[in-house]
């Protein structure tokens, strides 16, 4: 997975690399010819007096040096910019791939993953590419180079660097297959520590309310304690990589120094070619941990990638249609046809042989019991879910047919859980209209019945919202989704439990002003309260994903049970009969 997302998003950069290959070659060039310019400076220079010498060849030193940094500079500098580059590109991939997804995809991985995928994961993949552009491209460079230099400075003590490097590599290989399942368990870990994170955050007020600190703190304790775990004993391996290169490299030091004199000794070795001969060892030795930090950052950039492409292979359920209509030979109906809906691996239907029409003046109310399918029915007519048996057409044709665009611009949807984006006021109500005018804007609040409390609020329309909505209460936050889709005036407004946490009087003044607006537009309200709902033109009754019972308030008084229970259970026999 790892070189596949390499190679699909590294593929608009293939200059910048080609780039950092040729800076990195000369520049390792560089690195290994000074230890020879070195060895002729001791040997044809210091030994010899020849000062001329000396200079001449420390003069081509600095030379070769200046060109060294330079191409180290260079190389590092594209290498970044590719890097970043490719985690700009990965993170807009995912974020557009999440976009795509039905609610049933996003359930499945659960917001807290697709957030750590987006951010972690990328960003250890990125560092990756990042390394492999300075250390990656080096390391076999410096390492053959290396090689090469130091048989032919002096081929009787090769037997050393053919001992050193399998030794050095083996003991590299069994810390890495170590560390790999830690790290693999260790992204886990942090999905869980975010879940807990954002669940606690965000229901800090319930967690007070019922004096469960403790109980939180604890289970945020277990989980944090788990990714400790993990974390040290993958920490453990990796503190053993550097003191084993390094033990290595000693060692190999000493035997050089041990061999090689007794070679300068017996003449068969010069003095400036023993030093030339450690420098090369050590620029082998550190090739080699160049290598292994590479390593150490390939198993959990690898796990990482793997999740990243999980996302990016995973296709959307609400699939596009091949050749989509955008050409909608009604306005404003809508019609379920014989609709079921069943969850994948579910053992019944939520939803079945579900039928009726709307038109455009009309308002088709859903009241049912909890878990009866009414939020279910609302999230069809977007496509949020797509349906298993029957269809759903909206203006004439089926939604699964309909391009995305065009069948959202003639849908204004209100959730169960009305959500405000971080920003003004104004910003979140053009969300329903781009292009509103500031006079729309206060008519879709007056309509809303919220232009009075933005009004009180110091900077009107520029107040701030916070994420969620959380600076407002819950009847303002609904309110203000409830004129955010107003300002669109849509074809077919959905309205699913809007008006919960609005008292009555408000209710049924907002209702009495929304009449008007939506008199030439579709309708369909989801609702738990019968005041919401009793003047509608038609109301359905479900339980249990099918519907029990259909017609007006009085025809349902009438002729439906479950519907004259609901009705108890909420008003007295004189506001059930008025």
């Amino acid at each position: 997975m790892l070189i596949r997302l390499a190679r699909t998003y590294l593929a608009p950069y293939k200059r910048p690399l080609a780039v950092v290959v040729v800076l990195q070659f000369i520049g390792t060039l560089g690195a290994l010819y000074l230890p020879k310019l070195n060895a002729d400076i001791i040997d044809k220079g210091v030994i010899t007096g020849d000062t001329g010498y000396i200079v001449h060849t420390g003069a081509l030193m600095l030379g070769v040096a200046f060109v060294q940094i330079i191409c180290s500079v260079g190389a590092v500098w594209f290498g970044a910019k590719t890097a970043m580059g490719f985690g700009r590109d990965v993170r807009s991939a995912i974020f557009h791939r999440v976009g795509s997804f039905s609610q049933r995809e996003v359930q499945d991985f659960g917001a807290p993953s697709l957030i750590t995928r987006e951010t972690n994961d990328v960003q250890q993949v990125q560092m990756l590419v990042l390394m492999s552009c300075t250390l990656m491209v080096m390391a076999p460079i410096m390492m053959v180079g290396g090689i090469v230099m130091a048989m032919h400075v002096d081929f009787g003590l090769s037997w050393l660097i053919v001992v050193t490097v399998p030794v050095l590599a083996a003991a590299m290989a069994l810390i890495i297959t170590r560390m790999v399942p830690s790290f693999r368990l260790m992204q886990t870990r942090i999905d869980e520590v975010n879940r807990l994170l954002r669940e606690q955050i965000s229901g800090v007020r319930v967690v007070r309310a019922f004096v469960r600190e403790e109980r939180e703190t604890e289970r945020f304790a277990t989980a944090n304690g788990e990714l400790t775990d993990v974390a040290t004993r993958a920490g453990r391996y990796l503190a053993a990589m550097f003191p084993t290169v390094m033990l290595v490299a000693n060692i190999a030091s000493v035997a050089v120094l041990w061999f090689g004199g007794h070679r300068v000794d017996s003449g068969q070795m010069e003095v400036g070619a023993l030093t030339a001969y450690l420098a090369y060892l050590m620029q082998i030795v550190m090739s080699v941990m160049m290598g292994t930090f590479m390593m150490m950052m390939l198993p959990r950039s690898a796990v990482c990638a793997d999740r990243v492409m999980e996302v990016l292979d995973t296709e959307t359920s609400v699939a596009r249609a091949t050749e989509p209509v955008t050409d909608l030979p009604y306005r404003g109906l809508l019609e379920l046809d014989h609709v079921e809906l069943t969850y994948p691996g579910a053992d019944a239907p939520v939803l079945r042989d579900l039928s009726f029409r709307a038109e455009p003046g009309q308002t088709v109310a859903v009241i049912g019991s909890t878990g009866a399918g009414k939020s279910t029915l609302v999230n069809l007519v977007p496509r949020l879910f797509d349906v298993t048996g029957g269809e759903l057409r909206v203006d004439g044709v089926d939604v699964r047919r309909l391009e995305p665009d065009r069948l959202w611009s003639v849908i204004g949807l209100v959730p169960q859980r009305a959500y405000l984006f971080s920003g003004t006021v104004r910003s979140n109500l053009l969300h329903g209209k781009p292009d509103a005018t500031e006079d729309e804007l206060w008519d879709a609040l007056e309509i809303a019945q919220a232009a009075d409390f933005v009004r009180e609020m110091p900077e009107g329309l520029d107040a701030p919202i916070a994420q969620g909505g959380t600076n407002v209460s819950g009847g303002q936050r609904q309110r203000l989704a409830i004129a955010r889709a107003v300002v669109k005036r849509p074809e077919i407004y959905l309205f699913d439990d809007s008006f919960s946490a609005l008292d009555l009087a408000t209710d049924a003044r907002l209702r009495a002003a929304l009449r008007p607006v939506t008199r030439d537009a579709t309708v369909l309200i989801v609702a738990q309260r019968v005041s919401t709902i009793r003047d509608a033109d038609q109301i359905l009754v479900l339980e249990d994903g099918l519907v029990v019972g259909r017609g007006t308030h009085g025809e349902l008084l009438e002729t439906c049970e479950t519907y004259r229970e609901i009705v108890a259970s909420q008003l007295s026999a004189e506001e059930a009969a008025a």
